[in-house]
């Protein structure tokens, strides 16, 4: 694999991971516990399409074949997408996507602030920048697991079910492929596996304080790295991308 090659994979994974879960996160406009959460979780998915925006038009110039963001983002079917399966996950109850929303701010947070001092000043711009939105992001998801695992009986009883379901998600957070390797030789990708016991502390601090428990066996979740998703993923793209496919040579 060429530097070009990894360097186009490892964009168009970033920004996939990105757009897919802020098209998730905007199921929630008009419809969120009430107006502040709705406004906060709105401004959240805004931000991260923003930051997908942003990889996926880098990962177009990289690439150097005539497609753009758009044309990446609504002409792919799902096994041409490479986001984390986390992303696609389904938002079920408000518990289910905030604890979704915590694994990602968690490791996102950590991962950008690596890549904010890599070598391709392009990504470390976008790093840069998104490490101020991620950190509110972070607090926001973490204060809601607080009022969930330190509330009623329901509400930690609707977090833990969530844990539960998506623990089994986080190992790809970790997972190095050969683009990665390629990259960090460069000095431009991060090394996952040293970041998962950071993080990993920092989740079961978290739930410690929350009374709220890891999942003791949970057999982890592997394929968005290679296409290979769950059943959410080829819905979600059908809604997103409904529009471009049907008027793809319109001018707005």
């Amino acid at each position: 694999m060429t530097k070009q090659e990894a360097l186009f994979n490892y964009t168009l994974r970033l920004g996939d991971s990105s757009i897919i879960l802020a098209q998730r996160l905007s199921q929630w406009t008009g419809v969120g516990p009430f107006l502040e959460e709705d406004l906060a979780l709105t401004n959240i998915a805004l931000d991260i399409f923003g930051r997908g925006k942003s990889l996926l038009e880098y990962a177009a110039r990289v690439e150097n074949k005539g497609r753009n963001e758009d044309s990446l983002a609504f002409l792919r079917n799902d096994r041409q997408y490479f986001n984390y399966l986390i992303c696609e996950q389904e938002n079920g109850d408000y518990a289910k996507t905030i604890i979704r929303q915590a694994f990602i701010d968690c490791f996102d947070l950590m991962l950008y602030s690596e890549l904010a001092k890599c070598k391709d000043e392009t990504i470390a711009g976008i790093a840069s920048k998104s490490i101020k939105e991620i950190t509110y992001h972070k607090r926001h998801s973490f204060s809601w697991i607080e009022r969930f695992g330190l509330g009623t009986e329901e509400s930690h009883m609707r977090a833990q079910n969530a844990i539960n379901e998506l623990w089994r998600f986080t190992g790809e957070f970790f997972e190095m492929h050969e683009s990665d390797e390629v990259l960090l030789k460069e000095g431009i990708s991060v090394d996952l596996k040293s970041l998962q016991p950071k993080w990993e502390n920092e989740i079961k601090n978290l739930f410690a304080k929350c009374n709220l428990q890891i999942p003791e066996t949970a057999f982890m979740q592997t394929g968005g790295r290679k296409g290979i998703h769950t059943e959410h993923l080829g819905y979600l793209l059908a809604e997103m991308q409904a529009l471009p496919r049907m008027y793809p040579d319109a001018k707005w």
